[in-house]
């Protein structure tokens, strides 16, 4: 059982890895069985479908995020340092998966199921409702947001998007976190006030 667990995780990388050294470029499932060093029929094996495989990319990122942004709500109580932390999570992830980034922004889905493309739409989503439900409690709490929380979430999550949209578009050369730092002082001083 543990074998199996394994080459559907290899098999996963290695679609997450042929998605990233070929942006642009539909991976078919020969190049990915070639890449996992096993027959198209073993890939098949293990996923019914390449759109399984993609699911399992999607399930990868929802996992990864949600858990991080689990903890960091956890952890992190202050609403402008949770909503930082939660956006800078997000470019890092993106960094750290180009391929993934490709399915998350739709680029590597193209010509795939109607099905993939709604898991997609789901995990944005969460996302935006997770930023809109910190707004919102922090509103309840000390009312530093001077936006409203659909607009603040609306938002911040475009400037992610974006930022991982320029990643993709430069061939994954230009860092979704490079200038970061000043891109978020801009962004806080409108959505918080700023006692000082």
């Amino acid at each position: 059982m543990n074998q199996k667990v394994s080459r559907k995780q290899q098999i996963l990388e290695s679609l997450a890895a042929e998605l990233e050294r070929s942006p642009g470029e539909r991976i078919t499932t020969a190049v990915l069985a070639r890449s996992v060093g096993v027959s198209e029929a073993a890939l098949y094996r293990h996923f019914a479908s390449k759109a399984k495989m993609f699911e399992g990319l999607i399930g990868f990122a929802e996992e990864s995020v949600f858990a991080r942004i689990n903890q960091i709500l956890e952890g992190e109580k202050e609403t402008r340092s949770r909503c930082a932390r939660l956006l800078y999570l997000l470019l890092a992830f993106s960094e750290r998966n180009p391929g993934i980034t490709r399915v998350l922004l739709g680029d590597a889905l193209v010509g795939e199921t109607e099905r993939l493309h709604q898991r997609v739409e789901q995990f944005f989503a969460r996302l935006e409702t997770q930023l809109r439900q910190v707004l919102r409690e922090s509103r309840m709490r000390d009312d530093s947001v001077c936006v409203d929380a659909e607009s603040g979430a609306a938002l911040m999550l475009s400037l992610i998007e974006g930022r991982m949209h320029q990643f993709l578009r430069t061939r994954f050369r230009e860092s979704p976190v490079n200038g970061w730092e000043a891109q978020w002082a801009i962004l806080e001083r409108a959505l918080f006030r700023i006692e000082g």
